[in-house]
């Protein structure tokens, strides 16, 4: 009898499922990892180190400003994670069952994650941007501010004051970079399971852990480069003549190249990894136990 009362239901949840899930987890995770993410970005602006940008932090502005931005975080997690996340198992679980239900070869979940983020980061340009701009805007002349409120006030002002398609400014790399992202991250991710789980016998926590820490990695070595000219080109402010620093994401590239090196667009790197993979594994934790709690109550 319950279950004939169930019947309509699955067909929806199950579509809509992956997309939820992956929002919840996300958000959850940035929740705890925010604090990082401020700092990484504080580095990529120049302020110094990662102990130098905390120390300057808590001294100057106070502990609240770890968690500046953290609506948009959440806005850009609850676009941005719930389209990736869910577009990627959708898209794997549809091509397993082209597959016969086989675990699918590498170069086929890299192309995947590589879609995955690709559409994950249209959707999510928006509040990226707005995030971005907040966690920035202590970092300007007080002239300069933008003193947005939150995520939704910070929208407002871009349209307004800019535009609608002000809204996808930077989007070339951030579409770029989470696909580098997603590619590293989920590919990684679901490669790593199988050989834990599969090949070394390794349990649940373990396996969850271990995979987690080899996806942060991979998405942070393939992601950085592109996350740092993002971060660049969404935060620049034109000179008193209204000329912007660099053109486009390629100028920017091409003039960090040949000021810093390679090696520049690593900068801040340990700060990145800690905070990619750390998110990395409290995102698959809680997506892991949401599953539990859906199964215990029967969804």
């Amino acid at each position: 009898m319950a279950e004939g009362n169930s019947k309509p239901q699955p067909a929806v949840w199950t579509t809509v499922r992956p997309f939820v899930n992956g929002g919840l987890s996300g958000m959850l995770a940035t929740c705890v990892i925010q604090p990082i993410d401020m700092v990484k970005v504080r580095i990529q602006l120049g302020q110094g180190s990662a102990s130098q940008v905390t120390k300057n932090m808590l001294a100057n502005e106070g502990f609240g400003s770890f968690y500046k931005g953290l609506s948009a975080g959440l806005l850009r997690q609850a676009t941005y994670t719930t389209a990736r996340l869910g577009s990627f198992r959708v898209l794997t679980n549809k091509a397993v069952e082209a597959n016969d239900g086989k675990p699918l070869p590498l170069l086929q979940k890299a192309a995947i994650g590589l879609t995955a983020g690709a559409i994950g980061a249209s959707v999510g340009s928006p509040a990226d941007l707005a995030l971005i701009r907040m966690q920035a805007d202590a970092t300007l002349p007080a002239a300069q501010r933008r003193n947005y409120k939150n995520a939704f006030h910070a929208l407002y002002r871009i349209v307004a004051d800019e535009g609608v398609l002000a809204l996808w400014k930077g989007a070339g790399p951030t579409v770029v970079r989470a696909m580098s992202l997603n590619m590293g991250m989920l590919a990684s991710y679901d490669q790593s399971v199988e050989l834990f789980r599969d090949s070394l016998g390794l349990g649940e926590v373990s396996t969850v852990v271990g995979a987690s820490a080899v996806s942060g990695f991979f998405a942070s070595a393939c992601s950085l480069p592109f996350d740092y000219v993002k971060t660049q080109i969404q935060k620049m402010q034109p000179d008193a003549n209204g000329k912007y620093p660099y053109t486009g994401s390629l100028d920017c590239a091409m003039k960090t190249l040949k000021s810093g090196g390679p090696f520049k667009f690593y900068t801040g790197f340990p700060v990145y990894c800690v905070r990619i993979a750390p998110h990395v594994m409290m995102t698959w934790i809680f997506l892991n136990q949401i599953q539990k709690l859906e199964k215990s109550i029967g969804l």
